[in-house]
């Protein structure tokens, strides 16, 4: 399946997608490279990480990328799913359940499809809970699942 954007005009239309599909992101290449910025960036640099030789005779046959890493292409991957009009500005008001339950081997494609769990008007804006599962290309399991909640205001 290919890339699927939903385009919602305003925050009441959003709201009304209350346990729908919100979209489907465009693929994304998790190479070597990324794996090794993100352990420069996060000083993390465990061999199963950025150490392809020994890696290679490990538990996945090759580097992984870190599970924070692959969290935190969510905001990349999320531009391509949808947007709400309407909307000044997002908060980022963090993170619940979140889970890696598929490693992701270096050289992997990566998408991320959303579902809008919850959403509550509060007097800033609307508070709104968006279940992100970021797919392995080729895998039945996710590489994460992560809950992200976030302030629309208007």
């Amino acid at each position: 399946m290919n890339s699927v954007f939903t385009r919602f005009d305003s925050i009441e239309e959003f709201c009304a997608a209350i346990g729908g599909d919100l979209g489907v992101s465009d693929w994304m290449l998790v190479d070597q490279a990324r794996i090794d910025g993100f352990a420069d960036a996060t000083d993390d640099h465990q061999w199963i990480h950025v150490d392809p030789e020994r890696a290679a005779a490990g538990p996945y046959g090759a580097t992984i990328a870190h599970g924070y890493l692959t969290l935190s292409l969510l905001p990349a991957l999320s531009r391509d799913v949808f947007s709400v009009g309407g909307v000044r500005m997002t908060i980022n008001y963090g993170l619940d359940r979140v889970r890696f339950p598929q490693a992701v081997s270096v050289g992997s494609r990566l998408r991320a499809r959303a579902t809008l769990i919850s959403a509550d008007a509060e007097a800033a804006g609307t508070r709104a809970v968006v279940r992100f599962a970021v797919e392995i290309d080729g895998k039945d399991k996710p590489a994460c699942v992560a809950d992200s909640i976030r302030l629309l205001v208007p």
